[in-house]
């Protein structure tokens, strides 16, 4: 029964895949089979973790794309699917923020953020799912957010991209459920990341953010380990459009 959690043989494209969580998902998708493909902007970074995944006994390679080019996207996913000959699963792990007030956001901070949270995530989809298809199935992973379901201030378009990561993920869940490609979500909670530095900075707000957390302590990218490898594995065969938050029960409360 274990098996099914094996990716022996699978190819998996982390998009994001440089640096944070992404780098920590590719990373663990290699430890559990698969050969990874590492895509994000800094070339420096995607080649660190493809040196970090190369000791597993694993094939990997760098592939540098800006993901708020459409073209781009396309480029690179033709690339992957070329070199590696398939691709088995997708992590849509690319994503920034923008932290002021949603009265001082400007048109161009909401296209940048929009163009790398929302529009990469959806064309790198679209066209990781043009491969799976003739493939018969493939598994798609989206990053989503505790904003994709609360409120909070300051990352007011942050938040309206990971609300829709989360319905973007359950309406490509429908549409692709005939082709066997499952699309499922990872929310984390808080993780201490190059992206939520600044937060970290702020004592009174850590004390207080860990008290709100049921477990008692931030995320680390181990714990996103276990949900990634889940997700992209046939032990996830019956689950599509689904959000599976990685919090430490901030939710539940």
């Amino acid at each position: 029964m274990l098996d099914k959690f094996s990716l022996e043989g699978k190819v998996a494209l982390v998009i994001g895949g440089g640096r944070g969580l992404g780098k920590g998902i590719a990373i663990a998708l290699a430890g559990a089979g698969a050969d990874v493909a590492v895509a994000a902007r800094t070339e420096a970074e995607i080649e660190q973790t493809v040196r970090e995944i190369l000791p597993l006994g694993r094939r990997a390679a760098p592939f540098r794309v800006d993901v708020a080019s459409v073209s781009e996207v396309r480029a690179m996913v033709e690339k992957v699917a070329s070199e590696f000959g398939r691709i088995d699963i997708l992590v849509n792990g690319a994503g920034m923020n923008i932290r002021k007030p949603a009265l001082k956001v400007s048109e161009a901070d909401w296209e940048l953020l929009m163009g790398v949270n929302l529009k990469g995530a959806f064309f790198a989809a679209q066209a990781v799912a043009n491969v799976m298809i003739p493939q018969g199935k493939g598994k798609i992973i989206n990053i989503a957010s505790l904003t994709s379901e609360i409120g909070i201030p300051n990352i007011c378009v942050y938040g309206a991209s990971k609300g829709g990561i989360a319905q973007m993920t359950r309406c490509m869940a429908v549409e692709w459920a005939h082709y066997n490609i499952n699309v499922n979500a990872i929310g984390p909670g808080y993780f201490r990341t190059a992206m939520t530095a600044p937060l970290f900075t702020n004592e009174e707000w850590l004390v207080q953010a860990k008290k709100r957390i049921p477990l008692g302590r931030m995320g680390i990218p181990e714990d996103l380990a276990g949900t990634a490898v889940f997700l992209a594995s046939e032990a996830s065969d019956y689950i599509t459009g689904q959000i599976i938050y990685v919090d430490g029960g901030w939710l539940a409360c």
